[in-house]
C-alpha cells in the first residue's frame, strides 16, 4: 500500500478522500472507511475503541487508516468529518431529505430523489477537489498536442466519444478508440508531440491501464481522468484529473461516475475552447451550420396532398 498522502484541504473534503482510497485499503482498514461511508455522522460520534469493535478490528488498524489519510489524531479525523457532514446538509437544504442507498422497497419517488442526491454531491464534490492547476497542464497540453487518443472501457468509453466528438468539433485532431486492441495499436504510433487521454472510474481496468502505459512509453504526454488519484491508472499518467464520484449498491463504477466524468470532460474542452477563442468559435458555426444545412435537406418534403 502507498505512504500517507498530504490531501489538500483535508478539512473539506474527509468523506472524499475516504471514498477515494477505499480500494487501496487493507480489509480491516476498508471496513472503517466504509462504517464512515455508510453513516458517517454515527461514526463520527464513536471513539476510537468503539470503531475498532464495531469494524472487528484493533485500534491499531483505525491509526493506520487515519495515517493514511494524513491525519495523525482520530479526533482529527472525526471533527472533519462533522464538519463536511455540516456543509453537505446546508448545500443539500433544497432537495428532498432522502439517506442510505437505493433498496428493494424504495419507490420510484425515493429512487429519483436519492439519485439526483448523489448525482449533485458527485459534481460538487468534483468541483471542490478537481485541481485547477492539473486541468490547466491538461489544457496546455491539448493545446498544443497535433493529435490526441481518448480511450476508456464500458461507461467510461462512451465519456471518452463525448470528449472526441467536442475536440473534433472545434478543429482538433481527436481519435477515440472503442476496440482495446485498436487503441493498443494506435497508443504505439504516439510521440512526444501528442497527448493520450485514459478514462476510468476506478483507475484499475487493466486494459486502460496498458493504453496509458504503452502511450507514456513512446513519449505521448498521459492523461488520467479518475476518481482514484493513486491507482494504477494515474501512476502511468503525467497529469491526474480526479473526479469524487459518489456510488450505491445499483450504481457501481458504470453509472455512478459518468455524471463526474462529464463535468471534467466539460471543463477540458470549454479550456481548450478558450484557448484558442477566436478558431474554435469559427469551428463551432461551421460545423453547426454543416449539420443543420445537412439535417434540413434529409427531411422529407410534405405535399399538400400528404
Amino acid at each position: 500500500m502507498a505512504g500517507p498522502v498530504q490531501w489538500p484541504e483535508l478539512g473539506q473534503h474527509a468523506l472524499v478522500n475516504i471514498r477515494a482510497i477505499l480500494p487501496e485499503l487493507r480489509p480491516s482498514e476498508r471496513r472503517i472507511a466504509e462504517l464512515f461511508i455508510a453513516d458517517p455522522a454515527s461514526a463520527a460520534e464513536l471513539s476510537i475503541h468503539e470503531v475498532a469493535e464495531r469494524c472487528s478490528t484493533s485500534t491499531t488498524s483505525v491509526i493506520r487508516f487515519c495515517r493514511s489519510l494524513g491525519y495523525q489524531h482520530f479526533r482529527d479525523l472525526r471533527m472533519d468529518v462533522l464538519r463536511e457532514i455540516t456543509r453537505e446538509s446546508i448545500e443539500t437544504a433544497g432537495l428532498p431529505e432522502v439517506s442510505g442507498d437505493i433498496d428493494q422497497g424504495d419507490t420510484l419517488a425515493d429512487v429519483v430523489a436519492k439519485i439526483s442526491l448523489a448525482e449533485t454531491m458527485s459534481i460538487a464534490d468534483t468541483a471542490k477537489t478537481l485541481s485547477v492547476e492539473a486541468l490547466q497542464r491538461a489544457v496546455d497540453a491539448v493545446c498544443a498536442a497535433e493529435r490526441v487518443d481518448v480511450f476508456g472501457v464500458g461507461a467510461s468509453s462512451s465519456v471518452g466519444e463525448d470528449l472526441q466528438q467536442k475536440l473534433i468539433r472545434i478543429g482538433r485532431t481527436a481519435l477515440s478508440w472503442g476496440s482495446t486492441h485498436s487503441a493498443w495499436t494506435s497508443a504505439a504510433t504516439l510521440n512526444e508531440r501528442t497527448v493520450a487521454i485514459a478514462v476510468s472510474h476506478s483507475g484499475s481496468t487493466m486494459d486502460t491501464v496498458e493504453f496509458l502505459a504503452m502511450a507514456r512509453s513512446c513519449g505521448a504526454t498521459t492523461i488520467a481522468i479518475t476518481n482514484h488519484s493513486r491507482s494504477p491508472l494515474a501512476a502511468h499518467a503525467d497529469i491526474v484529473l480526479t473526479t469524487a464520484a459518489r456510488e450505491t449498491g445499483f450504481r457501481s463504477g458504470a453509472l455512478g461516475s459518468r455524471i463526474a466524468q462529464l463535468m471534467v470532460v466539460d471543463c477540458l474542452f470549454i479550456g481548450v475552447a478558450q484557448a484558442s477563442f477566436d478558431q474554435s468559435m469559427t469551428a463551432i458555426r461551421r460545423t453547426y451550420a454543416a449539420t443543420h444545412r445537412l439535417s434540413a435537406s434529409a427531411r422529407p418534403v410534405l405535399t399538400s396532398e400528404e
